[in-house]
């Protein structure tokens, strides 16, 4: 008798590791200012001119599926990263247009789930890889008892830069090899697992100004300010992939699968291509630097597959591939022929369709069919809930409350529409959107209101009809129009006034 009980528990177990051991690794790419005409498969929809071919994600877009309809939560990146990291829309954060300095105070609180949090709960092992932007803790210079907050207006030195307080490893994540504020701001250097990672044999702090950047041929995107002496933009993507490669390598076999979030340092600003990339030529092989910075971000998806290929692990490992935000409208590129935000009008930072439509991608071989092609309206945010779905979790009522499992349409192309009403919003700019069926309601913030509660109806596009948004299409002032703009105005300030769950809606 307890033989065969010893027998059956070991039965039990065995199957349990089995079923630990089938569980996907899993890799989330967040590219930065990406917008759907930047990836050639897209831009092949709708125009045979095709100016970059980004031949890895395109791949990527042939093993898996596709969305013509994918959102970012904003039109600009630290608001969205927010939305995407927790599954909660960027209104739900104490700072819903965005967290832009890495000294601030981050948005997430203690108590949220995050993606890393989520997967951890499902026993993976979890990193992240790249940019943050979502505020965090350093100590003030010379004091380890105080926290430093200082203006964002100037550039701060009275920060101690050697360590990050609050930062991945804080919200979910085992390993961490972070860019703060991207390669965008300061502080303009690189951290592991939170300590500053040196650069160079010669590494120190130090004052990292345009002068110096000049010399280097880099202009500063934004001010200047403190960071490893040895700071070169052009040299931290490859350092990004290389260390995300690594990462790879250790980790294939071990028993725990493997959730990591690579948030790219390409496209944005400033545009530093590196010389070469994997063996292949980047800087000065495209039309502009910001493109050679597209192919560059090829090239790192690129060297991701090759390495899950060659550990044998890449049958077993669920792919998403989107951005934070559309893509950005550079001179240069724009007169090349290229389209970043394809046939949509705007970009980065806009209300238009540009600004917020982004490429999704889902890989998982031997689960998704290869070629496929979902047109449902999905967010960025939908990442989180469907991840819980994949680990088998149920989300807590007052978790994630705007993101929407997409397993059921990756898996079987269920005809369930993810948000029958969808909300995001714009940038700067203090827009918002709603959009239901075809039509897209651009509602106007009043830009000195802290509260965000004076809102007056801006422009109503029919989709169907103005995919492109053509402003003498727009009808907001069209008596025949207006109990719909009155229907979607009144649905935006209940949802979000209500604080109702939009995963509901």
């Amino acid at each position: 008798m307890t033989k065969n009980i010893i027998l059956t528990l070991g039965v039990i177990i065995f199957c349990c590791k089995s079923f630990a051991q089938e569980k996907p690794n899993v890799i989330v790419v967040l590219a930065d200012d990406i917008g759907v005409g930047d990836i050639s498969h897209y831009r092949k929809m709708h125009t045979d001119k095709i100016i970059l071919e980004t031949p890895a994600i395109d791949a990527l877009c042939e093993s898996g599926m596709v969305f013509t309809k994918a959102n970012a939560p904003a039109a600009l990146c630290a608001p969205s990263r927010y939305a995407i990291i927790t599954g909660s829309h960027c209104y739900r954060s104490p700072f819903p247009w965005g967290v832009w300095g890495a000294y601030q105070a981050s948005p997430i609180k203690k108590d949220q789930l995050t993606l890393g949090k989520l997967m951890q709960q499902a026993n993976y092992q979890t990193a992240f890889f790249g940019k943050w932007h979502l505020g965090g803790n350093y100590y003030e210079k010379g004091n380890p008892n105080k926290i430093y907050r200082g203006p964002r207006y100037k550039p701060e030195t009275n920060v101690d830069i050697g360590k990050i307080i609050d930062g991945p490893q804080q919200k979910g994540f085992d390993y961490s090899f972070t860019l703060p504020a991207g390669i965008q701001a300061s502080p303009y250097a690189v951290y592991e697992n939170g300590t500053m990672y040196p650069l160079g044999n010669n590494s120190e702090v130090a004052y990292i100004s345009q002068e110096n950047m000049s010399k280097i041929d880099v202009k500063l995107d934004k001010l200047e300010g403190l960071g490893d002496s040895n700071w070169d933009p052009h040299n931290i993507g490859p350092l990004l992939i290389g260390k995300a490669v690594d990462y790879l390598e250790k980790n294939s076999k071990n028993k725990k699968p493997f959730f990591m979030y690579y948030c790219s340092q390409a496209v944005h600003k400033p545009h530093t291509p590196p010389a070469y990339l994997n063996g292949k030529k980047v800087a000065g092989t495209t039309p502009s630097k910001h493109l050679d910075m597209v192919k560059e971000l090829d090239i790192q998806i690129e060297m991701l597959i090759e390495t899950l290929k060659k550990e044998n692990i890449y049958d077993n490992t669920l792919i998403v591939f989107t951005s934070d935000n559309g893509g950005l409208l550079i001179k240069e590129t724009l007169d090349s022929g290229h389209r970043p935000s394809d046939m949509y009008r705007g970009g980065k930072n806009q209300c238009y369709e540009g600004g917020y439509k982004v490429p999704f991608i889902v890989s998982w071989p031997n689960k998704i069919n290869a070629n496929s092609i979902s047109n449902k309206q999905i967010l960025g945010l939908d990442i989180m809930a469907t991840l819980a779905a994949v680990t088998g979790q149920e989300i807590e009522e007052n978790q994630a409350q705007d993101s929407s499992n997409l397993l059921p349409l990756l898996l079987k192309n269920s005809k369930k529409e993810p948000h029958k009403t969808l909300l995001t919003q714009g940038g700067t700019g203090k827009e918002v959107i709603i959009i239901e069926g075809n039509w897209k309601l651009i509602i106007q913030i009043d830009k000195k209101d802290k509260t965000d509660t004076l809102r007056t109806p801006k422009a109503l596009f029919d989709l169907s009809k103005n995919p492109s948004e053509k402003e003498k299409e727009n009808l907001i002032n069209s008596e025949k129009h207006q109990k719909i703009v009155e229907k979607l105005f009144e649905k935006y300030n209940e949802t979000r006034n209500s604080k109702t769950p939009t995963r509901k809606l």
